[in-house]
Formats: structure tokens, C-alpha cells, sequence
């Protein structure tokens, strides 16, 4: 660890924390206790910077603290604007909720609910798309991660999910994977679609029929699997197969929407329009609230499901603000591009760096899978955990998955801040390295 990097009051609270909190919530890579926050970079208990790579999963689009942000909070405080939905409405979630019907571009009448975060969101739409329909079975894709309540860990196809047990009315299909196809020739630029095929004759004419499927589940990009991005083809050619059988589709938007590939939802990639689609991290400004947008027979089937704070008016005030603030400082645009300069800076380093095998992302979603050196005994797993950590001893702070590393920056970061980042990036690949 550096000298220069100090840890006494942190320890003292990192120390509590590991006595009260349950690791059950907990997924840490290094000691780290945040004490403030301010555009791109977090200061610790004992006032060291770090810069901000992770944006708490992508959680954090415009940045910590962005005044416009915090005015709109402060302001409704004043006034005392703290008040729940589901009692009575207030204007805030109406003029949200307006706001974020015009984001889905089927033409049907179009409705919101509120909740307080992806995973409430994921499991209302897995209890309320089969009601909705009067089918039964719903199809998911392996390497999916939906969220941690049983609703949205049933539809999850994620190893770190796969403790609970399965929900049988839920079958798995294999996601269109171009790092690791079971039958090929898989490119990003094109599928063979076999694997679609395998979905359309084996899934559905065998273990799902599609008379009694509701819908099929998908994110557009698997982030928490590696960032797989799926060929160009697949997403069209499965929403052709959905119309054909009557079937919704339904996407996971939480951790892709509101800007952070480059356009505001991932979909939009693909020229697709989903049935309903779910929207949660960023949306507050960095409080709780989520939101899933769809067809209004989906939400008028017979099924109540409310949170006490789902739709607050706090969290709504913050999410109009952050919306103004990715319009009014194109934020989707700046995503865009500072995405294909860390990716082109990423791939440099990859060219004198054989620790990388890839480097792939879209927008300011970007994953650098590793690989080890020849000859060395240490787990690949173990290898990307020895990374992150030192990144964060030398400033910066990132996640981890398996065997990729995960830069998930707030989408106001600027190009100097980039380099500023991958200037410890490359310091630390060589620190450990030479370990």
C-alpha cells in the first residue's frame, strides 16, 4: 500500500461495519469507507481521492453532487415534500411518469409504476406479465442478473443467484454469447442464430409452448456476466419471434437505460420496441426509486403491488432533475463519446499489456476481460481481484467480476479524467505483474 494513502479513521469504521452489517449485502473488493463525493472522485474518512470508475454500478450518471441535482432536493425539503404514492398521488410522479412514457416507442396506450429499486421492479413484472397474459410460463436467458428478491432472482440466470430454489415455471435459453457460443459462427457484427433456433424448437416446442408463454426476459447487455454484448442480428430477429407467437418482450433497462451505452436505452441499438421495460439505478440522481414503463394491459391485470416508498416525491423531483441534466448536458452524447476514447485508450494499453485479452463496451459500459501470463498459478478470479485492489491502493476505484474488470464511470467524465484513470490502470497491471 502506499505511504502516501493513510486508513485510521476508515479502519475504525470499516471495523464496525464488518461487526453490525451482514455480508449478505455485501460485495466488497477492498477497504474502502466513503466520507464524500463530488463529480468523479470520492475522498475516504481520512480525506484520500480516489477517482470514481464504478459510479456504484452505474448508478451515478451525472456525477456525485451535481448542483442541479441537489437544488431540486433541497428545494422540495423546504417544502416539506416527502410523501409516499401509494396513498394519494402528488405531481412530481405524475410529470415523471409523463416524462417517461414517451421513452417506449410502441404504439399502445402506455402506463408506469413505481418502486424503489431494479429488483422490486424486475419481480413485479415476473408476478404481474403472467396474470396479465393468462399464460403461465415465462422464458429467461442464462448469464441473466435481474435482481436478489425470489421474483427477479427466479427470472436470473447468474451463478451468484442460483442458491434459491429455481421457480419451474421458468425456463432458461441460452444468451447469444460471441466469447463463448455453444454453436457458431457467432461475430458481433452476426449470429448464425442457431441458438434462436434452439430457443424456437426446443424451448418453445418442447418445454415452454408458446400458447402458455407470457413473455420472454432480457438485458440487452449482460453486464454482471462479463459484458456480453450480443451480435447485432439476435435482438431483432427475437422480437420477429415474439410477435409471431403473441409473445411480450420484456427488457432489464437498470443498469443500460438513461445513457450509459451511448444512447439512452440499449434497445435502441437494435431498432426494437419492447413490450414493457424495467429502469432503476440511476434514474433518483442516487436515491431509491424505479420504474418500469409498458403496456397498459400488463399493468391493469388484477395483481396490487405497492411499496410504502415506491414513487416518493423526493426521489421523483431528483429523477426529473437528473433527466433535464442528461438533456441539457448531453450527457448521452458525451457517454458516446467518451466511451469509444477509453475503449481506443483501453485497446493501446491491451497492445503492450498481455494481461488484457479484450476489451469490449458500449458507451460508458466497458469491460477489459483479463488472461494470465504463462505458467501462473493463480486463479484468473484471483488475478481480477488483485487488480482491483490495486487500483484502489493507487486511486482508483473500479469493479469486478470472474475475469473481467468493469469501468462504469459517471457519464460527465471528461477526457483528462480518463487519462488520469488509466494512467493508475496501467501502473497497477504492471505492480501486479511483477508480484
Amino acid at each position: 500500500m502506499p505511504a502516501d494513502r493513510l486508513y485510521n479513521r476508515s479502519s475504525d469504521i470499516i471495523a464496525r461495519d464488518e461487526a453490525l452489517i451482514t455480508g449478505a449485502m455485501k460485495y466488497r473488493l477492498y477497504p474502502f469507507s466513503v466520507a464524500r463525493a463530488n463529480g468523479v472522485y470520492l475522498w475516504d474518512a481520512d480525506d484520500n481521492e480516489y477517482i470514481d470508475f464504478m459510479a456504484v454500478g452505474g448508478a451515478i450518471a451525472a456525477g456525485h453532487a451535481h448542483p442541479k441535482i441537489r437544488r431540486a432536493i433541497e428545494s422540495a425539503l423546504d417544502d416539506g415534500i416527502a410523501h409516499p404514492l401509494v396513498c394519494y398521488n402528488h405531481q412530481p410522479a405524475v410529470d415523471l411518469a409523463e416524462k417517461l412514457v414517451d421513452f417506449l416507442p410502441g404504439r399502445f396506450e402506455t402506463k408506469v409504476w413505481f418502486g424503489v429499486s431494479g429488483s422490486d421492479a424486475m419481480d413485479f413484472l415476473a408476478k404481474v406479465v403472467p396474470l396479465a397474459s393468462g399464460r403461465p410460463r415465462l422464458i429467461s436467458f442464462s448469464g441473466a442478473f435481474h435482481g436478489m428478491t425470489i421474483g427477479s432472482g427466479g427470472i436470473s440466470g447468474h451463478a451468484a443467484l442460483s442458491k434459491p430454489i429455481p421457480n419451474g415455471h421458468i425456463t432458461k435459453a441460452p444468451f447469444p454469447n460471441p466469447n463463448n457460443c455453444s454453436w457458431g459462427p457467432c461475430e458481433k457484427s452476426g449470429c448464425s442464430l442457431k441458438c434462436l433456433d434452439f430457443l424456437e424448437k426446443e424451448i418453445l416446442g418442447i418445454l415452454s409452448p408458446p400458447q402458455e408463454t407470457a413473455a420472454i426476459f432480457a438485458e440487452i447487455i449482460q453486464s454482471d456476466s462479463g459484458e456480453i454484448i450480443p451480435p447485432a442480428n439476435y435482438f431483432p430477429a427475437l422480437q420477429e419471434l415474439c410477435n409471431s407467437h403473441g409473445i411480450w418482450l420484456i427488457l432489464d433497462e437498470i443498469k443500460t437505460g438513461l445513457g450509459r451505452t451511448g444512447r439512452m436505452f440499449a434497445f435502441e441499438k437494435y431498432g426494437i420496441s419492447p413490450d414493457a421495460f424495467a429502469i432503476a439505478k440511476p434514474l433518483g440522481g442516487g436515491l431509491p426509486i424505479s420504474a418500469v414503463i409498458g403496456r397498459a394491459e400488463i399493468f391493469d391485470a388484477d395483481l396490487y403491488t405497492a411499496y410504502t416508498l415506491g414513487g416518493s416525491a423526493l426521489p421523483c423531483i431528483s429523477a426529473l432533475a437528473l433527466l433535464d441534466v442528461i438533456e441539457a448536458e448531453k450527457l448521452v452524447d458525451n457517454a458516446k463519446k467518451m466511451g469509444q476514447y477509453l475503449v481506443s485508450r483501453l485497446n493501446k494499453i491491451a497492445d503492450t499489456e498481455d494481461m488484457i485479452a479484450e476489451v469490449r463496451g458500449e458507451g460508458l459500459l466497458v469491460g477489459v476481460e483479463l488472461q494470465h501470463k504463462s505458467n501462473s498459478p493463480e486463479s484468473i478470479s484471483e488475478l481480477t481481484a488483485a487488480l482491483a485492489r490495486r487500483c484502489f491502493e493507487n486511486g482508483l476505484i473500479l469493479l469486478a467480476f470472474g475475469n473481467v474488470i468493469e469501468m462504469t464511470p459517471p457519464l460527465v467524465i471528461n477526457q483528462d479524467q480518463i487519462d488520469q484513470a488509466l494512467a493508475i490502470f496501467t501502473k497497477s497491471i504492471k505492480e501486479v505483474g511483477r508480484a
